[in-house]
């Protein structure tokens, strides 16, 4: 009761402070080509085979900084399934955040649905930078603290209790604090695909619009050793990237797709492979399990005032473990009514609409990463020539 409470109390508290809030009709310009994306090449252009120190699958928050790291000392190959994200406005700008989490419906949107088993939707990156590429998440620079919505978002939560005010820091403490953003000060989204910047760019080549369909695999008596992976492009042709002597294939494909690609190679539980037909490398029984969510609650409302277009960057973290945090935006009102007698508007309306979110520390839930990687045939990797 008493949580249910406070809830009330700092909506009723965000409501009043919300007053003078207006809508911030700033747009900050999408990048365009940075000058170290010469390196980067769509995958139709690859030879059908070549070698390589290091093959990375993945090209997202961990597979971009890896890629440059080792291309100091090394050949490199960078293989990405989406494409780049410094053309895409929506994808570059602090205003397109929401644009592009909801255009999951195309092949080559940078974000792509799936539901987890308990059926909650979410979204996950498909573009250079991975998820880092579509959402907020926290960088080591501070956000604008000018947000009006985020400054009555801070005040609401330190009147209703959540002490202490611990300013700006990465640190999930007690109490309020000011958390960091992919967006700097401009609006700019900052990804781990400007990270390749540090790349030497004799070592390395990075292939968008390569799908790997399995990693491919030497069996020397008991020890299973990965000598290359197969990929596809756009067109539909079959590569071979291959290692050296020494060398390594790195999985960087994220929570999902990392065991995906795993299972699809033969390596996991070997009951649930032979369901599928896939001959089995390497009986490995945890491949697509253990997979943990957090849970999150939220509000939205409409409010009575306009509101600026504010992501994430005040948090309470509440001594329960929960954290409390708030967004706005400007959303397009679509009415559900069709009819020959109502004329539709000349331009569209749109509605503000801020969500007050709470998330929970820790998974309280564990699921199975099994089922959902292999859900149709069209997920088993094809024949290769």
């Amino acid at each position: 009761m008493s949580k249910l409470m406070d809830c009330y109390l700092l909506y009723t508290v965000l409501l009043l402070l919300l007053g003078s809030v207006s809508l911030s009709n700033a747009r900050p310009r999408a990048n365009r080509h940075p000058n170290f994306m010469r390196f980067v090449t769509n995958a139709t252009d690859f030879a059908s085979e070549d070698y390589y120190d290091y093959i990375i699958v993945g090209g997202g928050t961990a597979g971009c900084p890896l890629a440059a790291t080792l291309s100091q000392s090394f050949r490199v190959l960078l293989l990405e399934r989406g494409g780049v994200p410094y053309t895409r406005p929506n994808l570059m700008t602090h205003d397109g955040f929401l644009t592009t989490l909801t255009d999951v419906g195309g092949v080559d949107s940078p974000a792509q649905s799936f539901v987890s088993e308990e059926g909650v939707p979410n979204a996950r990156g498909r573009v250079l930078g991975g998820s880092s590429a579509i959402n907020a998440g926290s960088t080591a620079e501070p956000i604008n603290t000018s947000s009006r919505t985020q400054s009555a978002i801070r005040d609401a939560l330190i009147e209703v209790g959540v002490h202490p005010f611990n300013g700006f820091t990465l640190e999930h403490k007690v109490g309020t604090k000011i958390g960091g953003s992919t967006f700097d000060r401009s609006g700019r989204r900052h990804s781990s695909a400007d990270l390749l910047r540090f790349s030497r760019n004799s070592n390395i080549r990075v292939a968008v619009y390569a799908t790997v369909e399995r990693v491919l695999l030497s069996d020397s008596g008991s020890n299973v050793s990965a000598i290359g992976v197969v990929y596809r492009d756009q067109l539909g042709r079959y590569h071979h990237a291959m290692i050296r002597d020494r060398g390594e294939v790195i999985l960087s494909a994220g929570s999902l797709g990392t065991p995906q690609l795993m299972l699809l190679s033969g390596i996991g539980p070997r009951s649930y492979l032979s369901t599928w037909g896939i001959p089995v490398a390497l009986d490995q029984p945890h491949v697509g399990g253990f997979v943990y969510d957090n849970p999150r609650n939220g509000i939205s409302i409409v409010p009575p005032v306009p509101m600026e277009n504010s992501l994430i960057q005040v948090v309470g973290v509440t001594e329960e473990g929960a954290f409390l945090e708030a967004a706005s935006t400007v959303i397009p009102f679509a009415s559900p009514l069709h009819s020959v007698f109502i004329r539709a508007p000349a331009s569209p309306l749109y509605v503000p609409v801020t969500t007050i979110m709470e998330k929970i520390l820790g998974p309280v839930s564990v699921g199975s990463g099994s089922s959902p990687y292999l859900e149709s045939e069209k997920d088993i990797a094809y024949p290769t020539p």
